[in-house]
């Protein structure tokens, strides 16, 4: 039964003393919407998606038009959580040294010394990946993969936690450069930001006649309420939710349909797969469960697979989009009992 906790499943361990329990830590965890709402109206699925790449050790590529709050949301996620963040805009003229630092000649020792990039922090902006070339976007695929970055042959380990968070905008093509599907592989999740609700909207523009000021979040009362230490202690919670033999088959027959789609020229890869089954136990865990069901997985097969897939050109001349076709794999996918 898929709706119980798998057979065999051992109970989860106490924490050691001193240590907080898992029910503790959800609770902080979730403070952090309430810190980002003083910032960013709406927007909650953006908010936990961030969180599940932490708990996952993934990345996120955010996509949304201009105004929609995207660096905002990222700069109240890392403010809340207490995190190392660091922002890098992406150009045309950027160089992959600007991402991950680069030798520098020091005269007084006569030696090269490396000094490190923005790469070397726990909450990576990447802000309009897409409006840098190729180069430079693959000199992020070292670090999102393996987490660490090599210069001058010698291997450099970055923090841990460490995130990218990536934006682009989903509308404007001239003078950028579209991510190849090997990157896009990398990233755990793509969360689509949409424009607001009329109330949403109201508030914001309330918020800014009221003085709301972007660029200062501690003015707005967003404070940490939880701290890298909260983070790696979930993600090892995270490690123990259980899922059973016949909730993977329902994620590998998802993936499978979508290679055999007619209106799908790539379907999703066995690391496809996979990043949706480790998200499905990130937001199983979120919602006090130790175990991953159905509902867990489709609450989380459109982040993590929409931007594993491409359209075939006659299916986009129709007007389908991706969410469209993987809405219709879910429905005919059968749900295991």
């Amino acid at each position: 039964m898929t709706g119980h906790p798998p057979e065999h499943s051992e109970p989860a361990a106490d924490p050691p003393q001193g240590a907080a329990s898992a029910d503790e830590l959800r609770g902080r965890l979730a403070r952090v919407r309430d810190e980002v709402a003083k910032a960013v109206v709406g927007q909650d699925a953006a908010v936990s998606s961030v969180i599940i790449a932490l708990l996952v050790r993934g990345h996120v590529l955010l996509e949304g038009v201009p105004g929609v709050a995207k660096t905002l949301l990222v700069r109240s996620i890392s403010a809340s959580l207490g995190l190392d963040t660091a922002r890098v805009q992406f150009t045309p003229d950027l160089m992959p040294g600007d991402v991950t630092g680069s030798l520098v000649y020091d005269s007084t020792t006569g030696d090269f010394t490396f000094r490190e990039g923005p790469v070397f922090t726990n909450l990576l902006l990447a802000d309009e990946i897409n409006r840098t070339p190729p180069k430079t976007q693959a000199s992020l695929l070292e670090a999102m993969e393996e987490r660490q970055v090599s210069v001058d042959g010698a291997a450099r380990a970055l923090p841990d936690p460490f995130l990218v968070a990536a934006t682009q905008n989903p509308v404007e093509y001239e003078g950028t450069y579209p991510l190849p599907e090997a990157q896009l592989d990398r990233f755990l999740l793509k969360v689509e930001l949409a424009l607001p609700e009329r109330d949403q909207e109201i508030e914001v523009i309330r918020r800014h006649a009221e003085g709301f000021n972007p660029s200062d979040l501690a003015a707005a009362g967003v404070s940490p309420v939880a701290d890298l230490a909260d983070v790696l202690a979930a993600r090892k919670s995270v490690s123990t939710v259980q899922i059973a033999p016949e909730v993977i088959g329902y994620i590998v027959d998802i993936a499978r349909a979508t290679r055999s789609a007619p209106s799908f020229q790539l379907g999703v890869s066995p690391r496809g797969a996979t990043a949706l089954m480790n998200s499905a136990k990130a937001w199983a865990w979120l919602s006090g469960k130790d175990y991953v069901t159905p509902d867990d997985v489709k609450a989380l097969a459109l982040p993590a697979l929409r931007h594993r897939v491409a359209l075939t050109p006659e299916a986009s001349m129709d007007g389908a989009g991706a969410d469209d076709v993987l809405q219709g794999i879910l429905t005919s996918t059968t749900v295991p009992r």
